[in-house]
């Protein structure tokens, strides 16, 4: 789970209903209700998960940026805002437990790592130990996974054993860095360089795979693209900001051609959406109208396709063609 996951269930998913009795907790509450809304945003995240993982090791051939992965989410009881009324939902002894395992991953096919199964260390560490606040510590869990990036990193495996005694070591596979985070308050989706968020609310995700992969592609190519630190040297003029919105769907396709989705899908994902929709991304001067970009991603795939034809990949790293100077440094 991610740290904004873990904030948008305290906040929203555990509200009381007096339908059954937990000793532990020491309230009423209808278990059922509580684990049907955990299940709805887990398996919005698992969604997430899924397409973030594809698209990111199906690219990292091309990406400056790689690290190693097993695609593996957890959650902690910590982040939670009643974590008493999770654990008795979840039926975990400890804070610990799987969120998710992105379909096509390490953790994936190891076959081990089902949601909500319980986890007891992590290497030699037991997480379960470490420090936390009582409630809304989301950064704990952040703490747990950059300790097992840190570990893939340094050892290129890592165990993990889980609370009923087994354990199960994984090695990674290389995917372009960023991580990617599901918030339940929020309709948008946006990239901050390391990251990629998209709000439970938006309404993509009732979009089948291929067109939602499209804006999780969008996003992705911001970071790959290394368009925020770009615009923290070159600033944040309309200019700025509308050429690095326009290379984002342009490259959008190729790093879906590259994870096994027809490019096509991006324009479609845009002329979906874009007609009924003026805000998110398709509001302001900062971006092209929807049909303009619908356009301009149309005129990337016949070079996509060519590319895939002759070389079996579409090397954006290679053949992409950039609307920034990547290296500028303008002064401020």
């Amino acid at each position: 789970m991610s740290i904004i996951a873990a904030i948008a269930i305290a906040a929203n998913f555990f509200t009381l209903a007096p339908f059954e009795t937990s000793a532990r907790a020491g309230t009423r509450i209808d278990l059922a209700e509580e684990r049907a809304a955990i299940r709805q945003f887990q398996m919005a995240d698992q969604k997430l998960q899924d397409i973030g993982f594809r698209l990111a090791h199906h690219n990292a051939g091309f990406c400056e940026r790689v690290v190693p992965s097993v695609g593996l989410q957890l959650q902690d009881l910590a982040s939670y805002g009643q974590p008493e009324i999770a654990r008795v939902a979840l039926e975990l002894a400890g804070d610990f437990a799987v969120q998710t395992a992105a379909r096509g991953s390490p953790a994936y096919y190891s076959g081990a790592f089902e949601m909500n199964r319980e986890i007891a260390r992590i290497g030699r560490v037991d997480p379960n130990a470490w420090d936390a606040d009582d409630r809304l510590d989301w950064q704990r869990l952040t703490r747990a996974h950059d300790h097992v990036e840190r570990l893939l990193a340094e050892r290129g495996r890592v165990a993990v054993d889980f609370a009923d005694g087994s354990r199960v070591e994984l090695k990674p596979v290389p995917v372009c860095a960023t991580r990617f985070e599901l918030a339940s308050d929020s309709g948008r989706a946006v990239a901050d360089g390391e990251r990629v968020v998209i709000g439970m609310k938006f309404k993509g995700f009732r979009y089948d795979e291929a067109r939602f992969a499209g804006v999780v592609a969008h996003e992705l190519a911001h970071n790959v693209l290394g368009h925020r630190e770009w615009l923290d040297r070159n600033g944040r003029s309309v200019r700025n900001i509308r050429m690095t919105e326009r290379e984002a769907d342009r490259l959008m396709p190729w790093l879906m051609a590259n994870a096994g989705y027809d490019p096509q899908a991006a324009v479609d994902f845009m002329t979906s959406w874009g007609p009924w929709n003026d805000g998110w991304i398709f509001r302001g001067p900062t971006h092209d109208g929807w049909d303009e970009r619908a356009e301009f991603i149309g005129g990337e795939i016949p070079v996509i396709r060519d590319l895939i034809a002759v070389e079996g990949r579409a090397d954006w790293s290679a053949y992409f063609r950039r609307e920034i100077d990547p290296d500028a440094r303008q002064e401020h």
